[in-house]
């Protein structure tokens, strides 16, 4: 007999061996949930939770076989308390007893970081996201831990909803600090470089377009590929597929939603977007072959038609420009014909809009222009504000047009198109006249699924 301080109790015989096999019945129970995949074939993945839950039963009867109130003394409790609700808390979905279990056990300790941190992603799962707030900020009072540090890295970027861009600035780069802090406490934890790739990607979406934080967003999702734990999560996929995506590596990207499809058949989102991004690849490569689908005389009316010395405006009449740190830089038109793969620093292209594209996403804005060469080229717009864009028979100047090819292949479609990529709008001219500065909004993309 053990004698608590409020009631008397009757020990479990070998506690000490009944905790410690539980603790590590716990242990394969994770592991054989986080490296699914390294042990079975992705057509198995809509059995993920099925085989995962079946396991958990399992170990749910063993706690539940305890009675905690009369078997476990009160200096354990909390441990075991703790365990129990890990154990209700391994599936994806969420379950209240989970919740129940956590809450008592912080209560009984709340030195217990383990179970706050558990108890955040419970209330994570709830979609309650002030509670799992308050939950790992309670375990970091304790210790500073790589998960309450990148859990709050998500919910502060979760909190930032439509804010304005002075509000959510700093916001952001907490997060990124956050992540940058759970790095740095294991290095070799994928899911921690995984939630850091998101929050550069997210900084670099609403902060900054800095070339140099989408590498380092690509770096860490490379970081996190060397974790076979990280490697199973279709976020890692997801969102490296949105930064592909960006980047217009679209067969890359194409096949980062794929995969994340195949890991987690049930979650919408890289669904989503794979059908998305089919579908402009789809428009994309019909609007330049088919030229708008305007008749031949029309095209060439619109062709001849254009006035090059007024339609190039300031970018034809021998005037210097600056464009990022090139300064005193003289522009010389070429046709669409004659311009190289890649970047072609001092040339401009004029040629007119034949037809766009409609995205709901509305990033890019996507159009298609022709000129005397009569060869049809997409133009990718980003950071145009909602609403804006070129229209039907419009003359659109580009100057030093980023070129790049699309052709690829898949099981259902073949895509092939040209396209100039251009991330600043009020570098256009339309219609002789450069884009006005209120047409100028910074790309917003909910790139991130980590709450779900």
């Amino acid at each position: 007999m053990s004698v608590d301080t409020e009631d008397q109790v009757e020990v479990l015989e070998n506690l000490p061996e009944v905790m410690e096999k539980l603790s590590e019945d716990l242990k394969e129970l994770y592991s054989y949930r986080d490296l699914f995949f390294e042990n079975h074939p992705l057509d198995m993945a809509y059995k993920k939770n099925k085989c995962v839950d079946e396991k958990k039963e399992i170990l749910v009867e063993k706690f539940e076989a305890i009675d905690v109130e009369t078997q476990i003394p009160f200096t354990l409790r909390a441990e075991f308390l703790y365990m129990k609700g890990r154990c209700y808390n391994v599936s994806p979905t969420y379950d209240p007893r989970a919740t129940q279990c956590l809450s008592k056990a912080v209560k009984l300790n709340p030195h217990l970081v383990a179970a706050w941190n558990e108890l955040g992603e419970c209330y994570l799962k709830n979609l309650n996201v002030k509670e799992a707030k308050a939950s790992f900020e309670g375990a970091l009072k304790h210790e500073r831990n790589r998960l309450s540090l990148r859990c709050l890295s998500i919910i502060l970027r979760h909190e930032i909803g439509d804010m304005k861009r002075s509000e959510s600035t700093p916001i952001i780069l907490r997060s990124v600090d956050l992540a940058k802090e759970a790095v740095a406490q294991d290095i070799k934890d994928g899911i921690s470089w995984t939630v850091l790739g998101n929050a550069y990607l997210c900084q670099f979406f609403m902060v900054a377009q800095d070339p140099s934080t989408l590498k380092l967003c690509m770096s860490a999702y490379k970081q996190a590929w060397m974790d076979p734990v990280a490697k199973g999560q279709p976020d890692l996929f997801y969102n490296k597929g949105v930064a592909l995506k960006y980047e217009e590596c679209y067969e890359e990207a194409l096949q980062m939603f794929e995969h994340a499809c195949r890991l987690d058949p049930a979650w919408a989102p890289p669904r989503a977007e794979l059908a998305a991004l089919t579908a402009f690849l789809a428009a994309a490569s019909a609007l330049v072959r088919t030229r708008g689908k305007l008749k031949a005389k029309r095209l060439a009316n619109m062709v001849q038609s254009i006035d090059k010395k007024m339609m190039l405006g300031e970018y034809g009449s021998g005037t210097f420009h600056t464009f990022g740190s090139r300064r005193d830089v003289l522009l010389e038109y070429v046709r669409i014909d004659q311009l190289q793969e890649g970047p072609n620093e001092g040339k401009v292209v004029l040629g007119r809009v034949v037809g766009s594209i409609h995205n709901e996403n509305a990033v890019p804005f996507t159009f298609a222009i022709i000129d005397e060469s009569m060869q049809c080229i997409c133009v990718t717009v980003y950071n145009w504000a909602d609403g804006r864009g070129a229209l039907i028979g419009d003359a659109v100047a580009v100057p030093e047009p980023l070129l790049s090819s699309c052709s690829m292949k898949t099981d259902d479609a073949q895509f092939e198109f040209k396209s100039i990529r251009v991330n600043n709008p009020l570098f256009l001219l339309v219609n002789g006249k450069r884009v006005s500065r209120h047409q100028f909004a910074s790309t917003r993309v909910t790139s991130t699924y980590e709450i779900h």
